[in-house]
């Protein structure tokens, strides 16, 4: 039942990467499951088997963000906005995207959106953009979904159950505030090694009894596979045996937008002027009156006005997005909610900074040799005169 061989651990210098190497990494931060129907996300060109070293993170796939990417001697350009939203009926170079694209593929360049994925993710734009304006205790404006949970029982040997416990708890669920969750227990496991096994334990054809350990760890769904990994490759038993519980608990809720409070509340014209200091804009164009107390805040990244009527059911004070239209804004003053448009790059730029955070780290902790950069080209495509 629990023979195996012990593996070898030893310090792994840094590796070369492939590009499915990065994808996996990617979906990891902003699971493609998360995306809207309508949306078109993860990877517009590029081969998965071809090596990266270097990764270039842009909003746009822009000219101006494939010049620089390919200038930087990058295999791979990371954006939020996707370079093929809608089927594409020719890929000619008299057409921008199919420029693009054959502008790419001649430099050995791939092309990777997360798009609304990203906006969904945990710590992704609409985390970052609340973080920026100083929100605490936020939550979805608009929930999407629910995260699937699972019991992951592994039964381990007592001296290797810290091992295993440290392989898995990376993939394990956080309940609630609380991180690093597990149970052990412990009994007595039996086994017999049966002609061609390697036990760890053992000897051919004699049944034996170990004490182990008991390991329970509760995991997202998206999350089983990297954890049984983790969990295979430090367990030193040939074939661990372990058992999946579905559970009923409500998982993490995941959506589109934040809500969430000030530390303090302020006048809607001093919060106007910190969102302006904190995005770096030179302009913004707001709704209400410019002493209304703030407190609650809604925002979303780039275009967000489908959600002002959630902002305002909410309680939100204020709702910061991008792309208001005159419309949307007589309604924010029907449902007596302030509003501020503060751009849709500027909302969404935050992107840059942190995924080229997010994705470094990930790359270090897996000992990937990749370098990862912001993309430094990109610029506001409207001016205020």
């Amino acid at each position: 039942m629990h023979t195996t061989r012990m593996h070898s651990f030893s310090f792994r210098a840094m590796q070369k990467a492939k590009l499915s190497d990065l994808i996996g990494i990617i979906n990891k931060i902003a699971p493609p499951g998360l995306a809207e129907d309508w949306d078109n996300v993860g990877l517009q060109v590029g081969d998965p088997a071809a090596e990266v070293g270097r990764v270039m993170v842009a909003l746009d796939p822009c000219p101006v963000a494939v010049e620089e990417a390919i200038l930087n001697s990058c295999q791979l350009l990371l954006t939020h906005h996707p370079l093929i939203f809608k089927p594409l009926k020719r890929i000619s170079t008299a057409d921008e995207a199919g420029k693009l694209i054959h502008r790419s593929i001649a430099a050995n360049l791939a092309i990777l959106s997360m798009h609304t994925n990203y906006d969904i993710a945990a710590n992704g734009i609409n985390d970052l953009l609340a973080s920026r304006l100083g929100m605490q205790g936020c939550r979805p404006l608009k929930v999407t979904g629910r995260s699937e949970l699972l019991k992951l029982v592994v039964y381990v040997p007592l001296s290797h159950q810290d091992r295993v416990m440290n392989a898995i708890l990376p993939h394990g669920a956080r309940q609630g505030r609380y991180a690093d969750c597990s149970f052990r227990s412990s009994g007595l496991g039996t086994f017999t090694p049966l002609e061609g096994a390697e036990p760890f334990i053992g000897s051919m054809g004699v049944r034996e009894t170990v004490e182990e350990c008991r390991l329970e760890v509760m995991v997202r769904r998206g999350e089983l596979q990297p954890a049984l990994k983790a969990l295979r490759g430090a367990h030193p038993y040939e074939e661990p045996a372990y058992d999946l519980v579905p559970l009923h608990n409500e998982g993490d809720v995941y959506g589109l937008g934040r809500i969430g409070e000030l530390q303090e509340p302020m006048p809607l014209d001093g919060f106007a002027e910190m969102v302006k200091s904190s995005l770096g804009v030179h302009s913004l164009r707001i709704v209400g009156a410019h002493g209304k107390p703030v407190s609650r805040v809604g925002v979303c990244g780039g275009s967000g006005a489908s959600l002002l009527r959630d902002a305002a059911r909410q309680g939100a004070d204020v709702f910061v997005t991008g792309d208001i239209k005159y419309h949307e804004a007589r309604e924010a003053q029907s449902l007596g909610i302030a509003l501020i448009d503060a751009g849709h790059f500027a909302t969404e730029r935050l992107m840059v900074e942190g995924m080229a955070v997010s994705l470094g780290e990930e790359l270090a902790r897996r000992r990937l040799d990749v370098a990862v950069l912001p993309c430094t080209a990109e610029r506001e495509p409207f001016l205020v005169i």
